[in-house]
């Protein structure tokens, strides 16, 4: 049985979507979401989710799978999406791998550790002190018990910090060294293309992907999720564009403000992805100004070495 799995990332607004499904079509292949935020319900246009044609169209994994209030971490993806890549390479079919969540791709992949060092009072008091003394004590903490790990993060992370600390304070253990001890690749082969495109032409993408979310009801959307009863503090909501929209409903930004600190804030993000993914040297990027059509785009990957063994 072929154990290759197809993986295509890249920055949001880099035509994913339009390209995975187009070649799941052609190959007949079924997606996996890896994106962090596509797994909620009710959460569809700021996560850019595909149409419910696309959806019925081709067979999605990963997505509306969770509603807003419910817990779901890299971690418990990597153990579900390796499930649902195993049972589609049972069925005989490829998978697709489609996703701009790095980490999430790490842990389908590659592994993370999940962990069971889990404490909501130790949770609590990290929070308390880092709100009394602030991120430097936490961070100088850290790097003290897990100089490792220290270094990965950013000193004012609080989330990853304080992730740390409640680890260690649980475990006596470094989180970096119980990572190493627990992380185990997927025994598929995933093959990895990623869609590149120039910054200024990115960044333009993102201005009109921003502006066709604002048309298409995003704000609605936002007040819809309120309505429900989700409150604003969760994690799911404390997202890309849903926070913006949940401060101008608040009174802190004018609308033209929102809608600028939302291409703003997404620009940051990208560049964020950009980063985390340039660390993959198993990445084959393709060059996505240089194609006329999605299709081109498709028989690049197709005509790749690595996919040509998947295809014998």
């Amino acid at each position: 049985m072929q154990d290759n799995v197809i993986v295509i990332i890249g920055p949001t607004a880099s035509g994913k979507t339009e390209i995975s499904i187009n070649l799941a079509l052609k190959e007949d292949a079924e997606i996996v979401s890896a994106d962090s935020r596509q797994i909620y319900k009710y959460m569809d246009i700021g996560t850019a989710k595909p149409t419910q044609e696309e959806l019925h169209t081709v067979t999605h994994h990963c997505i509306n799978i969770k509603d807003p209030d419910e817990f779901f971490n890299a971690g418990m993806y990597g153990k579900l999406s390796r499930k649902i890549v195993k049972e589609i390479l049972e069925r005989k079919k490829l998978p697709v791998v489609v996703g701009g969540s790095g980490l999430y791709v790490r842990a389908l992949t590659d592994g993370i550790f999940e962990g069971a060092y889990r404490n909501a009072a130790i949770r609590k008091k990290l929070k308390s002190q880092l709100n009394e003394k602030g991120h430097h004590e936490l961070f100088t903490r850290l790097a003290e018990v897990d100089p490792k790990t220290a270094e990965k993060i950013h000193p004012h992370d609080s989330k990853r910090i304080i992730r740390a600390l409640e680890v260690y304070e649980l475990s006596g253990e470094p989180i970096s060294s119980l990572q190493i001890r627990s992380t185990k690749k997927a025994d598929f082969t995933p093959h990895f293309f990623g869609l590149h495109w120039p910054r200024n032409i990115l960044y333009k993408r993102i201005e009109q992907r921003v502006d066709a979310m604002m048309d298409a009801g995003f704000v609605a959307e936002v007040e819809h999720l309120l309505g429900m009863g989700y409150s604003p503090e969760l994690n799911s909501l404390d997202s890309l564009g849903y926070r913006e929209i949940i401060a101008y409903l608040k009174g802190k930004y004018d609308y033209s403000t929102m809608v600028e600190e939302i291409k703003k804030n997404t620009r940051r993000f990208a560049k964020k992805q950009l980063t985390w993914f340039r660390k993959n040297s198993r990445i084959k990027w393709i060059d996505m100004y240089k194609c006329v059509d999605p299709q081109e785009v498709i028989d690049t990957i197709l005509d790749y070495s690595s996919f040509k063994k998947i295809k014998k």
